[in-house]
């Protein structure tokens, strides 16, 4: 059966089924293809199933990219707000937490039917459990022609919205990027952001016994660098801060952790040793960091002289064992635990207004698919938005 459309998009994910529903409305024939049993679900999984949808406070400097100045048109042109407008207007509550963060209240469901319910007044037809099985440029302007087992369809307007690699086990494949090689449009190597560390075994005997723990702390890697909550597992290293790190981490680099980032513990030492200079060394730090985390930091001896009795030299080792800290980790947790990947089609080859190719008429790439990678806490799902939107008015 051969049947055409305007736009075929391939993936129901966040970024499709926004261009599905931006094109539909525009009077665009959209159809939808997803290879999965359902639309959306990494839409319904994300922000432990409350959906961190957006930040207020969104730039370009909360991206990772090749192009860095690939995002800044399609953010101007739709940003945080148009889609808080969209939320409110679907009655959907929502709340806001520390560091701009928009959440759902009660479901990230909410925001998946918003979208379907978007994409049904355009018209759009969706079809799930469908694997496209061959690609093929049409002579001249005609567009292209794309095969599934039990549809051939001819299209104006082929969209790439198929996501990254991460998290297999919701549906996550490699397929947008062979698409790319097939059309000789290049690729910046893939690797897993938003994503745990593992450690090396020597550190491991050391953190194993610190698994539950979370402190806030400010890690450095390269010319980033991040302050929030650390949480230490029995793998490892978790937590948003970590997860922030890991995106700009390379193999083989440091990590320079702070365990005490809102304060200088030298002068918090040195005013005690003043006013109370038979306290202990751990009993001061006991009254800001868990005693494991500490003992685990600084040697057993130290910890139990009283300020007075403490050397210079030995207060600046408490000093820097606390503050200045340097892991290297032994890897991360991969694409199997990983939020996102970092890198993907080359964006360098691509419009940053239409979202469309360069080299190739009439095809288009949005969302996570992209060589675009957004911070933690609702920028990946904001690009999703904005590029769907930028291509949804022109495809």
């Amino acid at each position: 059966m051969k049947t055409e459309y305007d736009v075929v998009i391939i993936g129901a994910g966040a970024s499709g089924l926004m261009c599905a529903a931006q094109a539909g409305k525009r009077g665009r024939r959209v159809k939808v293809l997803d290879h999965g049993p359902k639309p959306g679900r990494k839409i319904l999984m994300s922000g432990g199933g409350r959906c961190n949808f957006t930040n207020r406070r969104v730039s370009a400097q909360n991206y990772i990219s090749s192009n860095p100045h690939f995002v800044k048109s399609a953010l101007s042109r739709y940003r945080p707000q148009d889609f808080i407008d969209l939320v409110r207007q679907y009655g959907i509550r929502f709340s806001e937490r520390e560091h701009s963060q928009l959440f759902c209240t009660d479901s990230a469901g909410q925001i998946l039917d918003m979208l379907l319910a978007e994409c049904r007044s355009g018209g759009v037809s969706l079809t799930p459990k469908t694997s496209v099985i061959g690609i093929e440029k049409q002579p001249s302007t005609q567009g292209f022609q794309i095969r599934t087992a039990g549809e051939i369809m001819k299209a104006s307007s082929l969209v790439i919205a198929t996501g990254g690699v991460s998290m297999p086990a919701a549906g996550a494949t490699p397929f947008g990027y062979k698409v790319a090689e097939q059309f000789g449009i290049p690729l910046v190597q893939p690797r897993p952001g938003l994503v745990p560390f593992t450690v090396q075994p020597g550190d491991k005997t050391v953190l194993a016994p610190l698994a539950g723990i979370s402190v806030k702390a400010q890690v450095r890697t390269g010319s980033a660098s991040f302050k929030e909550q650390l949480l230490f597992t029995h793998r490892g290293l978790s937590g948003p801060v970590i997860l922030q790190a890991s995106s700009y981490w390379q193999p083989g680099d440091l990590l320079t952790i702070d365990l005490f980032p809102d304060g200088n513990l030298g002068e918090l030492l040195e005013t005690v040793r003043q006013t109370r200079p038979k306290r202990h060394v751990k009993s001061v730090l006991a009254e800001h960091l868990p005693m494991r985390l500490v003992q685990a930091r600084l040697d057993g001896k130290m910890l139990n002289c009283p300020l007075h009795s403490v050397s210079r030299q030995g207060l600046k080792r408490v000093i820097d064992g606390i503050h200045t800290w340097n892991i290297r980790p032994g890897g991360t947790e991969g694409y199997k635990t990983a939020e996102v990947t970092v890198g993907g089609i080359d964006c360098r080859r691509f419009s940053s207004k239409t979202m469309e190719s360069r080299d190739v008429p009439g095809l288009y790439a949005i969302g996570e698919v992209l060589d675009v990678t957004g911070w933690l806490g609702g920028y990946n799902f904001q690009w999703a938005w904005s590029s769907a939107w930028a291509a949804g008015q022109v495809v």
